[in-house]
């Protein structure tokens, strides 16, 4: 099921390919575990790594159940559900996509940041925004119908963009940094999750986040109404107005919800945590290895360098923007304790009844009308 095979022995890394990948996610994903080599050199383990580059996590929890289950093979990819055992890893935009114009994760959050000084929040568009492609998931598609049309509007602004539009224009019209312009942005998942979603919340506005089914590394920690504000999946145009006529009607506590969701990102995925986080997870799961990894027959050793040559153009530039220049002067940061089962609980109780207080209002308002 892996696209490719990451070893990595007395600090140097071996790569072999085995799928066809679409776009350069295999590349990028290995440059920034190179990147991590570099600014920690010698404290990583020998490793043996299979990486997924698809969309959606492949290692269903259904085909390990039973009466004799058999063990699931360990696969790291860049999201999860409740229904797969895929490892999680940060997913390749951290370093930059290329492709699509977008820059790598620090150089772009402190454009973001410089964007959101432009324009006061209160000043902003008093609507909710979206904008991508809108054929990837069912859950796009439905939502175009909340566009405003004759006689409704459900207080959205939302545009479709498609790959052949991308590949003519590059995204220059789709500059993330200069979209922070509207009160209310909203997030959605494509065929699985999305990499937007550190995007759309760091732009100070309120997220709306239509409920998810898919997490990536860092989603799970997100509260709503305090990082951002539930959209209910089976009624998606009303409650986007709800939200967005309360969000007018509530301007200091929107505004705060969205400057909540803005500091996470800004502030906890700050490029040295998201090593942090990689570090500490393949350490660990180095510590379940039953053997010694070696270098395969065929596999090719890959460092910074090469890899940079390898490439032209937007690619090799967003390498060099990414490349760890020199390694850390301190230890990475400290690995916390596992959740004890009832704090766990706690938090994942919390989480609910926020999303059902956003329900209650929605289901008064309504019943208002």
């Amino acid at each position: 099921m892996a696209h490719i095979r990451i070893i990595i022995v007395n600090g140097r890394l071996y790569t072999e390919k085995y799928k066809q990948v679409f776009q350069t996610r295999d590349v990028v994903t290995i440059w920034g575990i190179l990147q991590l080599l570099r600014l920690y050199p010698g404290k990583l383990p020998d490793l043996d790594l299979m990486i997924e580059c698809g969309d959606k996590p492949v290692i269903k929890k259904h085909d390990y159940h039973g009466p004799n289950p058999s063990i699931p093979p360990p696969l790291f990819h860049y999201c999860g559900d409740e229904s797969s055992f895929d490892i999680v890893l940060p997913d390749w935009s951290f370093w930059g996509w290329p492709e699509v114009n977008i820059k790598p994760w620090e150089e772009l959050k402190e454009e973001i940041k410089e964007g959101n000084r432009r324009i006061k929040w209160k000043n902003r568009e008093p609507y909710a925004y979206w904008k991508g492609n809108s054929k990837l998931g069912a859950a796009r598609h439905d939502l175009i119908k909340c566009n405003a049309s004759d006689g409704h509007d459900w207080k959205a602004r939302i545009f479709g963009m498609e790959w052949h539009e991308v590949k003519k224009q590059g995204f220059k019209s789709s500059d993330l940094a200069s979209q922070c312009t509207y009160r209310y942005k909203i997030y959605v998942e494509g065929v699985s999750w999305s990499v937007s979603q550190k995007y759309i919340l760091a732009c100070d506005s309120m997220t709306l986040i239509v409920k998810p089914r898919f997490y990536d590394f860092f989603t799970r920690s997100l509260l709503p109404l305090i990082h951002y504000w539930p959209i209910n999946e089976n009624n998606k145009c009303g409650s986007i107005k709800f939200a967005v006529e309360w969000g007018n009607k509530y301007t200091d506590k929107a505004q705060e919800i969205g400057k909540g969701g803005s500091k996470f990102v800004q502030e906890n995925l700050a490029m040295e945590y998201v090593y942090d986080y990689t570090f500490h997870l393949l350490n660990e799961y180095a510590k379940l290895l039953k053997y010694k990894p070696t270098i395969p027959q065929g596999a090719v050793e890959t460092c910074s360098e090469t890899l940079v040559c390898s490439v032209r153009g937007q690619k090799r530039r967003f390498l060099k923007h990414s490349m760890v220049k020199s390694p850390a002067d301190s230890l990475t940061c400290v690995l916390p304790p596992s959740y004890e089962r009832s704090a766990l609980s706690g938090f994942l109780e919390r989480k609910e009844n926020l999303t059902k207080q956003v329900i209650l209002w929605e289901g008064s308002e309504r019943s208002s009308i």
